[in-house]
This record gives C-alpha cells, sequence and structure tokens, in this order.
C-alpha cells in the first residue's frame, strides 16, 4: 500500500510540473523572451565594438509617412506610386526593390492611373510584390483552382524538397486583378502570423506579437517564397535551393538558412535590431516624399533631395506607415514596439536571410535537460542542508539561470528563463513539503520510541517544551511505588540471558498497563525493579490510594503470570512492594547535556527502603504511614510499630497491605 501511495505520489507530482512547465513556457516565457530581445539582445556593452545591434545599412527604407500625406493626400491614384518606382528603376539601381503591399482590387474611377501603375511595375524586374495566402478556401473552387495553377506556375519556386512533414495550412491565395497579375513579375508573401517562437498557432498559444517569418510557404504541392526570401533569391540571382528538415541549404552559394518545420509552417524566430536614434525605425530610412519630389527635381534638371546614388546595389523596401492614417497605419506590434512598422518588420526579416542573421534556437530537449538538472540541484540542496544553506544555494541556481540566460540572450542564444526559475521555485515548495512530511513522520517515530522509554506523560512534558528543556523542577506532593522481583539473583543464574530477558519483558508488559490504569507513570526500570510516581507530572490528589490500588492488582497479575509460567514449565516469582507519601523534587536532573525526568528526595528512599524490608517482614506490600493515612478506607492492613529503617533516625509506623478494594 505504502509503495502505491508512493507511486501515485510520484505520478500526480510529475504531472503537476508537466503542467506548471506548459502553462509556464507558453503563457509567461514569451513576456520575458520579449523583454529579452529588445533589452539584452538589442544592446551592447560599452566595451563591445564587434556587436551590430542596428539593421544592416545595405537594407533601406522608403516610407509613405505623414509628410508624404499631407502633401498629397490620401487615398491617391496609383500613379503617384511611379514616381517613386521610376525614381529607383530609372536613376537609383537597386539590388531588388520590395513594395510592401497587397493589391487586391482596381480603380474603377482611374484606370489609366492604375495602367500607368501596372506599366512600371512590369518593367521593373528586380521588384518584389505582396501576396497573401489565406486560411479559408475558395467560393468559387473551380475558379479559385485555375488561379492556384497559374499563380504557382508564375510565382512559384523551383526547389529540391528533403523533408519528413509538409506544412498544411492555406486554402487559398487572395487574387489580383488580372491586370496587376500580368504586370508582377515576382511575389513574395507578406503573411506573418503572431504568437511564440514555437510556432504554435493554436489560439490558446498566440499573443499579438509579432516574433516568427515564414520564409517558405508549402501551397498544396507547390513552394512559394515569402517576400524576404524571394528578395534574397533576386539578390543572389535565383540559386538552387535545397530544403531539408532544420534548413535551407543553397549549394551554389555555400550558403544555409535555419528554420523550423511544424504541421503548419516553414518559419524560423525573427532577429529584431535596435531602432536607430530618434527613430522608430531599425533600419535606414527615407520619407516617399523626398523620393517624390527628388524624381521631380531630376526631371526638372534641379538637384534631387536624396541623391540616387545613396541606394545603388541597395535592397530597399518600400511601405507606409502613417500612424492613424486611413489605410495607411501598417503596425505590428513586436518584441521592440507595440507600434512597429510593418514596412521595417518586414527588412528586419530581409535583413536576417540576407545576412545570415539568426537567432540560434536552443532544442526543446535541452531546455527540458538543463531544466531537470537544476531543479534536482534545488531539490538535493533542500533535502540535504538546513534551510539558509538550501535556500541560498536554490538562490544561487535560480541567479546561474538569469545570468547565464542573459548572456545566452546577448549573443543571440534564445534559451527559456523564467520557466526553470518557476520549475526550480515549483520544486522548493515540493521539496519543503515532502521534507515536511519526512520531518513529521519522523517525529511521530521519535515520539513513538519516546513512549518506549519514558511514559506518555512524561513524553507529551519534553515534547511540549523541546525550546525550554534545562535542569530545574518543583517541590510537589506525590506517592512512590518501588516494586522488586524477590531473589532474582539466584533466579538469573539459573535460567538463560534470553530466557530471563523474555521473562522480564513479559512482567514488565503485563505491569505497565497497572500503572497508567491508576494514572501513574514509570519512571524507570531499574534492573528487575520498577519505580512508579503518582501524582506527578499526572495531577491526581487520590494517587495515595491509587498507588496503593496499582500496588495490589500487580500482586494478583504476578499471581496470574506464575500460573502461566508454571504451565511452560518456567519457575514461578515472587514480588515485593513499597509505597510512601510525601514532599519530593521532580523535574530535570543530571548535566545540560545528558538529563533525566525524575522524582527524588526523602519520600522516594523510603519506597525504596520500604520495598527492600519486604525480606525482613515476610511481606508483600509495605506502605508508609503517611500513605496508610490517605488510604485507610480502602485497605486492610497489619501495623508495624517502631520500624527502624536505614537511613531514618528515628523509628516510625510502617503498614502490611492484606487486603484492598482496589476495584472501588
Amino acid at each position: 500500500m505504502n509503495k502505491f501511495k508512493f507511486a501515485l505520489l510520484t505520478l500526480i507530482t510529475i504531472i503537476l510540473l508537466c503542467i506548471v512547465y506548459f502553462i509556464t513556457y507558453t503563457f509567461v516565457e514569451p513576456k520575458v523572451y520579449d523583454y529579452m530581445v529588445k533589452n539584452v539582445l538589442t544592446e551592447k556593452l560599452p566595451f563591445d565594438n564587434v556587436k551590430n545591434v542596428y539593421g544592416h545599412d545595405d537594407i533601406i527604407l522608403i516610407i509613405t509617412d505623414k509628410d508624404t500625406v499631407k502633401k498629397y493626400r490620401w487615398p491617391w491614384k496609383r500613379e503617384l506610386y511611379c514616381k517613386v518606382l521610376n525614381y529607383f528603376y530609372e536613376y537609383a539601381k537597386p539590388k531588388v526593390f520590395f513594395h510592401d503591399s497587397l493589391l487586391l482590387s482596381l480603380d474603377e474611377e482611374n484606370p489609366e492611373s492604375d495602367k500607368k501603375y501596372f506599366d512600371s511595375i512590369h518593367r521593373f524586374e528586380n521588384m518584389v510584390e505582396g501576396f497573401m495566402p489565406n486560411l479559408f478556401d475558395y467560393e468559387d473552387k473551380k475558379k479559385g483552382a485555375e488561379y492556384d495553377k497559374n499563380f504557382t506556375e508564375k510565382y512559384g519556386i523551383k526547389a529540391e524538397l528533403n523533408i519528413d512533414k509538409y506544412p498544411d495550412l492555406y486554402e487559398s491565395i487572395l487574387m489580383f486583378p488580372q491586370p496587376y497579375f500580368d504586370a508582377v513579375n515576382n511575389a513574395g508573401s507578406v503573411r506573418i502570423f503572431a504568437g511564440f517562437i514555437t510556432g504554435n498557432l493554436h489560439s490558446y498559444a498566440r499573443d499579438a506579437v509579432y516574433r516568427n517569418n515564414e520564409y517558405i510557404t508549402y501551397y498544396k504541392g507547390s513552394i512559394l517564397p515569402s517576400a524576404s526570401m524571394k528578395v534574397f533569391l533576386l539578390a543572389n540571382n535565383n540559386p538552387k535551393m535545397i530544403i531539408r528538415n532544420n534548413y535551407t541549404e543553397f549549394p551554389e552559394l555555400n550558403y544555409k538558412i535555419r528554420h523550423k518545420i511544424t504541421d503548419e509552417q516553414i518559419f524560423y524566430p525573427t532577429k529584431y535590431y535596435k531602432f536607430r536614434k530618434d527613430s522608430s525605425y531599425s533600419h535606414i530610412k527615407y520619407s516617399a516624399l523626398d523620393i517624390m519630389d527628388s524624381y521631380d527635381n531630376i526631371k526638372q534638371g534641379k538637384k534631387p533631395i536624396v541623391d540616387p546614388s545613396v541606394f545603388k546595389d541597395k535592397i530597399i523596401v518600400y511601405g507606409a506607415y502613417v500612424p492613424a492614417g486611413d489605410g495607411l497605419n501598417d503596425k505590428k506590434t513586436t518584441p521592440m514596439s507595440k507600434n512597429h512598422a510593418g514596412s521595417d518588420v518586414q527588412a528586419t526579416n530581409i535583413d536576417n536571410i540576407i545576412h545570415n542573421d539568426f537567432l540560434k534556437i536552443i532544442p526543446m530537449w535541452v531546455n527540458i535537460l538543463f531544466t531537470i538538472i537544476f531543479m534536482l540541484v534545488v531539490y538535493f540542496s533542500i533535502k540535504s542542508h538546513k534551510i539558509i544553506k538550501a535556500i541560498s544555494y536554490s538562490l544561487l541556481v535560480i541567479l546561474t539561470i538569469i545570468i547565464s540566460g542573459s548572456t545566452c540572450y546577448y549573443y543571440g542564444i534564445v534559451i527559456p528563463i523564467i520557466t526553470p526559475i518557476v520549475m526550480c521555485i515549483v520544486t522548493m515548495i515540493i521539496a519543503y513539503v515532502h521534507r515536511y512530511i519526512i520531518e513529521e513522520k519522523n517525529k511521530e517515530k521519535v515520539e513513538n520510541a519516546l513512549g518506549k522509554y519514558m511514559s506518555e506523560d512524561v513524553k507529551k512534558r519534553v515534547l511540549q517544551n523541546i525550546d525550554n528543556l534545562g535542569l530545574g523542577g518543583k517541590k510537589s506532593t506525590a506517592t512512590v511505588l518501588f516494586s522488586d522481583i524477590r531473589g532474582f539473583t539466584s533466579l538469573s543464574e539459573s535460567m538463560s540471558a534470553q530466557k530471563v530477558s523474555q521473562l522480564l519483558n513479559e512482567y514488565f508488559s503485563a505491569m505497565e498497563p497497572i500503572v497508567s490504569k491508576y494514572n501513574g507513570i514509570i519512571n524507570k526500570f531499574i534492573g528487575d525493579a520498577i519505580m512508579a510516581v503518582f501524582g506527578e507530572p499526572i495531577q491526581d490528589e487520590n494517587h495515595p490510594k491509587n498507588a496503593v490500588k496499582c500496588g495490589f492488582e500487580m500482586l494478583n497479575k504476578v499471581k496470574e503470570l506464575n500460573k502461566k509460567w508454571e504451565s511452560e514449565g518456567n519457575i514461578p516469582i515472587q514480588i515485593g512492594i513499597g509505597i510512601s507519601t510525601g514532599e519530593v523534587f521532580v523535574g530535570n536532573i543530571g548535566s545540560e547535556k545528558r538529563m533525566e525526568y525524575t522524582v527524588i528526595g526523602d519520600t522516594v528512599n523510603l519506597a525504596s527502603r520500604l520495598e527492600s524490608y519486604n525480606k525482613i517482614y515476610k511481606t508483600h506490600i509495605l506502605i508508609s504511614s503517611k500513605t496508610y493515612e490517605n488510604a485507610a478506607d480502602i485497605i486492610t492492613v497489619n501495623k508495624i510499630s517502631n520500624a527502624e529503617i536505614r537511613g531514618k533516625a528515628a523509628k516510625i509506623d510502617i503498614y502490611e497491605v492484606t487486603d484492598c478494594k482496589y476495584n472501588i
């Protein structure tokens, strides 16, 4: 049964720990991750001249901002985009131009404006436009199937698949208007899901923070690139791709990009960069207004506001971000900001892949292993050491987790921090509960053991005053009883030591309940003798009577034992009892290191002498005159006058008890 309980408690504990781990890692760890990204990953120490915390300079943002819409009131005709596109196509000559937008309808009122825009797009061969895969199926499945075929043929990428699982998330693609579809040369997905770096897309695990980028979309048997992947491919002349379980390989470039594959996505956490000084962007940013005006100036033969050579062979991300702007507030909540410009997020994803600047994610099994190790250190520290040292070691473990975790984040290595800390705290609670249970069991064992060496009442007194035990005591009136086996020495010589031990144990076991029955305590066993005290520590005003009753019942019990022993072929015994009532000193006697709860005084000595005088007077129970005075109404006695008792200066009267109404 104990083994079953232990196994059950162990199972419950493991389940509890798993639940705590899951809850902490799913709901709390993401918040700590965001804090560490913003305050550790994207910061650097004053003496660190190597670490880069800003977006790389070869990726530049062009933003339709509040200054742009102030001059060119939104919504505008699409031909205005042509100023930006033509500036880069005709003069700036970037390596790749990415327009972070999603066009799903035509401007029916301004078809000529749309045509100019589409013509500008079509001639820009190294330009990428955004598309959006959709979680819901097409309403018109036939039309949708035809669109999928055309879309994947035009914008899909050739790649060798070497993976164990194929993500299955999207049911359709938001459709481009046909003129736009015909004009766009290159397209990349701009879809980004909020959630933690595990890639868990279940609703319970997703918050509003964008931490990942889906670099490749596996769509109905085809491979579609994200915007960042398409930019990378164009920047490197569309190299051969091999998609493996943990990374995408480009053999021609001797280049690998990490990724994770779940049932829904092929993705990897985004490594964010610090916002530049006096800016809400991590990359170099220019206003679209300056580009438009520069284009107009060039056309008019004037000096441009921004020299086109600034952008030569750079990667350009063109988007819009006007806080509270109608349709232009493309913001994302990221670890860096609650209002992070979406185009800067896309630029960051491009930056990661272009420069192979990714976070290093420690595998989950390694995280769990180290967490278990930390938990075991905490558990055994608490189990093996006193509370101050145990807590110190536990705090040292937690401090180690914080320091090592912060160091890892500083160098772009992601490990859980709050999860192992919480697990260590829970382990501390479990360990102390376990320790308390064990100590209570040990305390119970100690109490049971004490009960075998002292009376129940003395044991309770010791335990209740465990913190105040010391030498000393008090004077009190009590009755002391001594009993002794007649001729024990010669008896023990005729029996084996084992036989003697068995006889004594049976004898003492029979006497102890009788003493307890009459509110007495056995103070000690002295060889074959018993010393019992009545009236202390159990308060009993009838202690003289109860002591006499106890002695008389002990005699009768010995008669019963003798019948049993004689039937077993053993030698019968006889006992003598001495009882004395009077003032005693009761308390702890001995030294500070070794003490004993007992009674001392003339009353004790007299009881011992009376017990021994039974041999002289051929009696069984002798009591003092003080005991007789308090018990005369329940006993029949023979008076022994003027008895000379060793240790007494004067002769005293003592009494032999011949009968006792001990059942009264």
